[in-house]
């Protein structure tokens, strides 16, 4: 099983991040995602994760959201997760802004290993003293030793 810890680093754990709107938001993730990841383009992920959108929003209520696509060129899962410094508006099924933002690549042929990723991102997600702890992190690390906690007490 694939665990969190592997496809997400405190380089693309970030706080405070500028929102906006839900482009925005979006943009800066393709943005981080590319700078940390050669292989992918910043395009390609943004024009991905907008038509995921599309076809539904991936704002889960209580603030989150967690964009995922399947993406040509990936060549395994990629994560980010980002706390921004204001929630956004989102689409999301109960209506609430979105400030918690974990998002989810994985490659094309998406296989039930992704699937998993996605079910231990929402269950972890689900956890209000979990949402507490992510928006509580006053830094790059301390979002990310969150998600590492948080593993490592199952």
């Amino acid at each position: 099983m694939i665990r969190l810890e592997t496809i997400l680093t405190p380089g693309r754990s970030l706080v405070n991040v500028p929102g906006g709107s839900k482009k925005r938001a979006l943009e800066k993730v393709a943005t981080v995602i590319a700078d940390q990841v050669p292989e992918l383009e910043m395009q390609d992920v943004f024009e991905k994760l907008v038509a995921r959108e599309k076809l539904g929003s991936t704002g889960f209520g209580n603030g989150i959201a967690i964009p995922h696509c399947r993406l040509e060129g990936c060549s395994a899962p990629v994560s980010a997760l980002l706390h921004l410094e204001a929630p956004i508006d989102y689409d999301a099924i109960d209506g609430a802004p979105v400030d918690l933002l974990f998002v989810l690549l994985v490659p094309e042929a998406a296989t039930d290993a992704h699937l998993e990723l996605l079910r231990q991102i929402a269950s972890m997600l689900d956890r209000k003293e979990v949402r507490d702890r992510l928006r509580a992190a006053t830094s790059n690390e301390a979002l990310f030793q969150v998600v590492l906690d948080v593993q490592n007490e199952h």
